[in-house]
């Protein structure tokens, strides 16, 4: 799943040209490999060129995001399995109705941009899985219930509208030490009866709080991977979980007091490619989980 290359600013730089470059390569790398691709994102409050704030109204913004929406997904038919139509849409601190973020599209379209975004994306290929994708659903806390509580009205509101949505991304941008409750596994299984299939889509545990040695941050690493992987594959209704990158980056910084401005270790491999307790604790969980489904039939 590329990060940044096919947001709006990457993607549409300006307002007649399209820069395909970037995701292109990803594409071609997947097909290379005989992998998935997934696309993220058309709707997200963040990420948009200045040429749409400056050009776009309330009278041509369906025009420009229908016509964005259609050019992109058609160009990806057929390379791109499924896409994040709409990132992040529900932010409760806004006060708006149903917990929706005051958003550029929400601004300049109301709630309906969501409709809008899904049926732009499923006209433009009817073959990809359309989700909706949000963080902040992970925990049991007050917070936590209450984001599940609006995206759940959220899904709900779309599928009685017959708008075409078919799965829910659960970001998953975790903590190291984070517990995981009974309320996730609730969620999840609401989710699956409405029809919906469930996605892990940026999956990552920030460990920049720790002020411990490598070995011992790597190993809180690993036991958050391990307690929340425990609880998702258990409810046999996620169809994907994807890692929000492959290896460490030394170049995301999270400052200990005691160890300076070291990197994150937040991913299944080191900044080299090297095997961690995290690479080992996630195949681990697959496998489990793989013996657990076998065990159905």
């Amino acid at each position: 799943m590329p990060e940044n290359a096919l947001k709006w600013q990457t993607v549409h730089p300006e307002p007649e040209r399209y820069n395909f470059a970037p995701a292109d390569a990803i594409a071609g790398f997947a097909k290379a490999h005989e992998q998935r691709m997934r696309g993220h994102t058309f709707c997200w409050h963040r990420s948009l060129p200045d040429w749409v704030h400056q050009t776009v109204t309330p009278t041509n913004a369906e025009a420009v995001l229908t016509a964005h929406i259609s050019t992109v997904a058609s160009h990806y038919r057929g390379l791109i399995s499924a896409w994040d139509v709409v990132n992040e849409a529900i932010q409760l601190e806004d006060g708006q109705p149903d917990g929706l973020r005051n958003s550029f599209w929400y601004q300049m379209l109301g709630p309906r941009y969501l409709d809008i975004a899904f049926k732009a994306a499923h006209k433009a290929d009817p073959d990809a899985l359309l989700c909706y994708n949000d963080y902040g659903l992970e925990k049991d806390t007050h917070y936590g219930e209450s984001k599940r509580t609006a995206v759940l009205a959220l899904l709900r509101g779309l599928k009685q509208r017959g708008i075409p949505i078919h799965g829910l991304g659960i970001q998953s941008h975790l903590r190291a030490g984070d517990t995981f409750g009974p309320g996730l596994s609730h969620f999840i299984l609401a989710v699956r009866d409405m029809g919906l299939s469930i996605h892990i889509t940026e999956l990552d545990v920030d460990d920049s709080h720790s002020t411990e040695s490598i070995a011992d941050r790597d190993g809180s690493v690993a036991a958050t991977y391990k307690r929340y992987l425990d609880v998702v594959l258990a409810t046999r209704s996620v169809s994907t979980v994807i890692t929000w990158g492959v290896w460490d980056s030394p170049h995301v910084a999270g400052a200990t007091a005691s160890n300076g401005p070291l990197a994150q270790r937040a991913l299944a491999f080191g900044p080299q490619g090297e095997v961690k307790p995290a690479s080992w604790v996630i195949a681990h969980c697959f496998e489990n989980a793989q013996t657990q489904k076998d065990e159905l039939f």
